[in-house]
């Protein structure tokens, strides 16, 4: 099938370039229109010629290779990178870094430093009320 019949079929016009979601909306439209379990018995064969035509327009614009044609849509070739937001936009979007962590960081070092005087205190009263004998353990 032709790059051109396919958008005709698709109802677009033939020199048009539409996007990939343009070209779904559109199948989906005419397949809902042209499916054969919505017709009568005696219009269920054309129903069902014209269903497999939508579809073989559909995946010759989205595949974009059309018997040694080559179909470009919009879109395919561009890039996107994601580089971040640049470090003098974010520091004015959202104030000092060190203002903002230097308390997290506080709360971080103040639980592990309180945890380790209970443990350590734990520890030697456990060693007091239950001494051992043994010389290897401390």
């Amino acid at each position: 099938m032709q790059v051109e019949e396919a958008k005709i079929l698709l109802g677009f016009p033939p020199n048009s370039r539409p996007d990939p979601s343009q070209v779904k909306a559109a199948y989906r439209k005419k397949v809902w229109e042209s499916h054969p379990d919505l017709f009568p018995d005696d219009q269920k064969q054309v129903a069902e010629s014209k269903f497999k035509s939508i579809s073989e327009a559909y995946s010759c614009l989205e595949s974009g290779d059309v018997k040694g044609q080559r179909y470009y849509r919009a879109g395919v070739y561009s890039r996107v990178v994601k580089t971040g937001v640049p470090g003098t936009y974010s520091s004015a979007k959202r104030g000092n870094r060190w203002l903002i962590g230097a308390p997290f960081l506080l709360i971080v070092l103040g639980t592990i430093g309180l945890g380790g005087i209970k443990a350590n205190r734990a520890y030697n009263l456990q060693k007091q009320t239950f001494p051992s004998h043994n010389p290897f353990l401390p």
